[in-house]
């Protein structure tokens, strides 16, 4: 072995032993801050809403219907339907608004003076963003406007993931078949695990003033925006990825001089060669790899088209039968 070799070698052994120590530091970092499932989620007068059992069968339930095909939980996944947890906070918000504009000034949000909606918006964003963990029995209290709310948004996402023909409309845009969970148990134990991953994107983090999440996603009506380590991390690492390139150019530019292109064969090496048995023995796998990429081609083609009919394929009712999720699957 040459020592540019050997060096080249070193060098993709220290890229590989430190792509590695980061992966594994952030992996248990992630594992160690992750946000905390509560036992339950109860209303201020004791009435409990959700379990932590309803939260992992709901988590169940999403994984059953190619969740992160349809819609997306804190940012994975795919964006014909939303990101739940944006349109649950948001939707949340929006009712929390309402809610204690009346109750305050018998007034919408909206009707109200600017800085009389500066009060209720203050209010809305405290309600949502103070963290009522009890970390030794692990309890959640809602508030009881937040309580009225949180109701309202799991009969909402219930009937949207159900058969009620009202949301028909919205199930087509979202590219979601009709009626895509049948039991309406695990359409409620659906909203839970919705309720939770949103409450870790609105929730301060105890002792912090951002959220579980790190104030993602961007929420203007109760100031939920990126925090700072956020940011800086997502430009530092395009930073990092143009730097390497640019590095790895200079190199090969510094060091590989006067390198002469390769020379043509006289003649076609391919036309000279003698088939074998082996070779003849690829054509099964090949025909197979190339079967398997008309196949992709088309539903991708199927999938592309389901962000512009939602349900259908040319008139042809399809999800019924390859839903969205399945052919982006």
């Amino acid at each position: 072995m040459s020592q540019v070799d050997r060096r080249a070698w070193q060098v993709l052994g220290i890229v590989f032993i430190v792509s590695f120590a980061i992966l594994l530091w952030q992996g248990q970092a992630i594992y160690r801050h992750a946000p905390p499932i509560p036992d339950k989620v109860v209303s201020s007068n004791g009435n409990t809403l959700f379990t932590k059992e309803d939260i992992l069968q709901g988590q169940l339930v999403w994984r059953s219907i190619g969740g992160h095909e349809t819609g997306s939980i804190w940012g994975h996944g795919s964006y014909v339907a939303p990101d739940w947890n944006a349109d649950w906070l948001h939707r949340e918000a929006s009712q929390l608004l309402d809610v204690f504009a009346f109750k305050d000034f018998n007034q919408t949000y909206q009707s109200l003076p600017e800085h009389l909606q500066a009060s209720v918006k203050a209010r809305t964003r405290e309600s949502i963003i103070t963290n009522t963990l009890n970390p030794e029995n692990g309890v959640v209290t809602l508030s009881a406007e937040r309580t009225e709310t949180t109701e309202a948004l799991s009969h909402y996402y219930q009937q949207l993931f159900g058969n009620n023909p009202e949301f028909q409309t919205l199930r087509e845009q979202y590219a979601i078949r009709e009626n895509p969970i049948e039991n309406a148990s695990y359409r409620r134990q659906l909203t839970a695990f919705l309720f939770w991953t949103t409450w870790a994107t609105s929730t301060n983090r105890p002792g912090s003033d951002i959220t579980y999440t790190s104030n993602w996603p961007h929420e203007p009506l109760i100031d939920n925006t990126p925090a700072g380590a956020l940011l800086g991390w997502s430009i530092f690492s395009i930073v990092l990825l143009i730097a390497g390139i640019g590095a790895m150019a200079w190199h090969h530019a510094a060091t590989v001089r006067n390198e002469s292109l390769p020379a043509p064969p006289a003649s076609d090496p391919l036309a000279q060669s003698t088939v074998t048995p082996s070779m003849m023995a690829t054509r099964k796998f090949f025909g197979t790899a190339i079967a398997l990429f008309v196949l992709q081609i088309i539903l991708g083609g199927v999938t592309a088209h389901y962000a512009v009919e939602g349900q259908e394929f040319y008139g042809i009712n399809l999800s019924e039968i390859l839903p969205y999720a399945i052919t982006r699957t």
